[in-house]
């Protein structure tokens, strides 16, 4: 029988089962969640490389015991946690790295035409703007800046599965997450004096 890649339920038992199919579909699914989860904790990259593979293995290892797989993202970010706190608690300390600062700001060299001028120009003030928003987002409580880097993921989690990510009451992520937004767009004013409040 043909695994159904939108229910989640049939994505998890079939991979229990050792449909590669399937096991391929969840991986796609909730690979965007794991990593946001290790990118909340503001792990180094090779530790949030680790946590994403030892979060997988995880799954592979319990796979047939989880009891309600349709909710399999909020079992993922769970675990995921736990393998970030983990990963801080033998490390001893956070290593935050600013990823703007591996940006390629390469400028643009020889005899550029017109729009290869202007897409150089849009390029640095997108990675200006980006930059700005970074800022901001590193001035915010440290409950704010991990609610909105998982947030970020691709595809965007459900509450339940960031709930489950960062030991939250399901009820408080719309209004917290409300609340980190206005946050940040305050902070984002204050760094560029306040050009951005209009929009």
């Amino acid at each position: 029988m043909a695994v159904n890649p939108d229910d989640t339920g049939q994505l998890v038992r079939g991979a229990a089962g050792g449909d590669e199919i399937a096991w391929r579909g969840l991986v796609d699914r909730f690979s965007g969640l794991v990593w946001a989860v290790a990118r909340a904790h503001r792990l180094a990259n090779a530790d949030a490389a680790d946590v994403y593979q030892t979060t997988w293995l995880r799954l592979a290892e319990h796979i047939r015991r989880i009891d309600h797989p349709d909710r399999v993202g909020a079992w993922l970010a769970t675990a995921a946690r736990r393998e970030c706190l983990q990963s801080l608690r033998v490390a001893g300390r956070t290593l935050p790295t600013d990823d703007m600062d591996r940006l390629d700001l390469t400028p643009v060299t020889g005899n550029p035409t017109e729009d290869a001028v202007l897409a150089a120009e849009q390029e640095r003030e997108d990675a200006d703007r980006a930059a700005v928003v970074w800022r901001a987002l590193d001035r915010l409580p440290a409950r704010c800046r991990e609610l909105l880097r998982v947030l970020m993921a691709s595809p965007p989690p459900s509450y339940a599965e960031v709930a489950a990510a960062l030991g939250l009451p399901l009820g408080s992520i719309g209004p917290t997450r409300a609340r980190c937004l206005r946050q940040l767009r305050e902070e984002v004013a204050g760094i560029t004096g306040g050009a951005s409040s209009s929009n």
